[in-house]
């Protein structure tokens, strides 16, 4: 069975309440879950000691036995030392042009090359 730790919502609308749970990588987001092991309130101010609620040592217990934290949690839980930090990709590569207009643009650079060669040579 593959476990997962992640959030279910609860909450009203526009007021949102996570459960942290193990569960089942199967079920529903919301739905059947082994054990609730904390809680986040994202509505409470960044400082505030209610916003995240876990019992470290549960977690650990699950990470020992396979468990898979989604995203979100792998960056708290390495927050609180659960977890190695993990590395942040390295930002991506700016798009370049297709083969015909990096052509294009390597000839206009040697045609302006020449053009400003010609006018040094002449003064």
């Amino acid at each position: 069975m593959a476990l997962k730790i992640r959030l279910s919502r609860g909450g009203a609308k526009k007021r949102p309440f996570y459960k942290i749970v193990v569960a089942d990588a199967r079920s529903p987001r919301d739905g059947r879950f082994i054990e609730k092991v904390g809680t986040y309130n994202p509505m409470l101010p960044v400082e505030s000691e209610q916003r995240w609620v876990l019992d470290d040592e549960r977690v650990k217990h699950w990470l020992s036995v396979g468990a898979q934290p989604t995203d979100r949690l792998i960056r708290f839980f390495a927050d609180r030392g659960l977890l190695a930090k993990p590395a942040r990709p390295e930002q991506s590569k700016k798009p370049q042009p297709k083969a015909k207009a990096q052509q294009r643009a390597k000839e206009q650079a040697e045609r302006d090359a020449a053009v400003a060669a010609e006018a040094a040579a002449g003064e």
